[in-house]
């Protein structure tokens, strides 16, 4: 009787236990069996709502751009879920849990909002996860936030990815000494790591490899081409032309100019405009190219634009400032969080490069290459969009050389750079020589910066590029 209830049910669970209690080992033989243990395996199962994060920034709600997972499919810790988008940045949501998707609650281009369930997923309960009350809103990642272990009683600062290849590898991390900022785990300590344990020779970090300059007699190897950071690819929608009218709501980025530029209308702009005189520049930059293409980096003519900038907000600290809304205070900024206008897919983004008054002009384009790799990628996280004191527009990447930079609140200054054009000018003798000529066009908040303040300004700047020797007075 008992094993005919077996049968007749599509679940263990409506066994009643007087049944049960007639069980085994000898019945557990039945050609049955193999039906029984699946549906108790299923039984274990336990569905946990994984729920959007307070993303920070007063952000409330989110749009889905893309989903990396559809429902059955099985994703483990630190896999890429979806990626939504703010009016502040693009973030990808990664799981905390080996599981199953069992249910999408968005469509792609449907509002989220925080503290609701974004995903339902169906983990093995017998491998004590932790119960469906404490899981809580799980902070999301971007691919260069970090995220903190606590393990043997203190913590360690290590990325995902850092972790997803310490577990591969059966590697505690707290065996591992880290070499970052503050004692973070790269991925560099890894493999040094694993190879101290298997015995292979690995080359030197680039970061501590001192590369002596090179003769101009002596050809320059190529840069090493790092392996590509793993980035989920989602799959293209097809174009259709209906030739009718669409209309769309104002979300993400598009969203965030709305509100920038309607309060920047409220901010008296003063203009100032000037040409520099980039010939020296364009010849030191040149001669540093191979340097810092050894190391891995690209040079472009911004991290010096960059770094002239700051050594002038040195001098000039009202231009480093903001204002608040009832015009009563100055807060001059005491990091030079310098922000660079890019142009992207998702639209016009601006990260900034963090405390550029003590960072080199090395340091400025290994950061620059990063906000650029993660700005083509639309991964930018909060921390790289927010928190800027200053901009500068390369309007000249795309084409003309003069603008109208808008100012960015709270900011109180911007400037925008045309392209570099070869023009013939005269020198101290009277004589026509050929120049790298790029105009420079400035816009200040005139209430509390007059013109004086930003000629000078733009004068002390220019000299610096000018005369690049001229800056290894002041570096800092």
């Amino acid at each position: 009787v008992c094993i005919h209830r077996v049968r007749s049910c599509s679940s263990i669970r409506f066994i009643k236990s007087k049944y049960v209690c007639v069980f085994d080992k000898s019945a557990l033989k039945f050609s049955h069996q193999q039906r029984l243990f699946r549906t108790s395996a299923v039984s274990c199962g336990q569905i946990v709502q994984f729920k959007l994060s307070d993303i920070g920034e007063g952000i409330t709600e989110v749009t889905v751009k893309e989903w990396y997972v559809k429902e059955g499919d099985s994703v483990s810790q630190f896999d890429s879920i979806c990626e939504v988008q703010s009016d502040k940045a693009s973030v990808t949501i990664t799981s905390r849990y080996d599981g199953v998707i069992r249910k999408l609650h968005y469509s792609i281009d449907e509002i989220a909002f925080v503290g609701k369930p974004l995903v339902d997923i169906e983990i093995d309960a017998s491998k004590g996860v932790a119960p469906e009350e404490d899981v809580v809103e799980t902070p999301p990642m971007s691919h260069e936030e970090h995220t903190h272990q606590e393990i043997k009683g203190h913590k360690t600062l290590a990325t995902p990815a850092v972790r997803r290849l310490a577990m591969e590898n059966n590697i505690k991390l707290s065996e591992v000494v880290g070499t970052g900022k503050d004692n973070r785990i790269l991925k560099e300590d890894i493999l040094n790591y694993l190879a101290k344990q298997t015995g292979a020779i690995l080359p030197p970090s680039p970061k501590a490899e001192i590369v002596p300059p090179l003769r101009k007699t002596e050809a320059v190897p190529a840069a090493p081409k790092d392996k590509a950071r793993k980035i989920p690819v989602p799959v293209s929608r097809p174009i259709v032309f209906s030739g009718k009218d669409k209309t769309e709501p104002v979300t993400g980025f598009q969203k965030a100019m709305v509100k920038t530029m309607s309060a920047a209308l409220k901010i008296p702009h003063f203009g100032y405009c000037d040409e520099i005189d980039l010939t020296q520049l364009v010849q030191l930059r040149e001669e540093l190219k191979p340097l810092a293409e050894i190391r891995g980096v690209k040079l472009s003519f911004m991290p010096f634009f960059i770094k002239a900038a700051s050594l002038g907000l040195l001098q000039y600290p009202i231009l480093n400032a903001s204002l608040d809304e009832n015009c009563q205070n100055v807060t001059y900024k005491a990091s030079h969080n310098i922000g660079v206008a890019m142009d992207t897919e998702q639209g016009l983004i601006v990260p900034n490069v963090k405390n550029v008054q003590v960072c080199s002009v090395f340091d400025v384009a290994v950061e620059l290459n990063r906000l650029q790799s993660l700005g083509s990628a639309g991964q930018l996280g909060t921390s790289d969009l927010t928190g800027g004191t200053f901009t500068l527009s390369n309007i000249g990447t795309i084409g003309g050389t003069y603008a109208k930079p808008v100012i960015l609140p709270p900011e109180v200054a911007i400037g925008a750079l045309g392209k570099i054009q070869v023009l013939p000018r005269f020198n101290g003798k009277g004589e026509v020589f050929k120049a790298q000529i790029m105009n420079v066009s400035w816009s200040a908040d005139h209430r509390i910066i007059d013109g004086a303040t930003m000629a000078r300004f733009s004068n002390l700047w220019k000299s610096y590029l000018e005369n690049p020797a001229s800056m290894l007075l002041d570096l800092k």
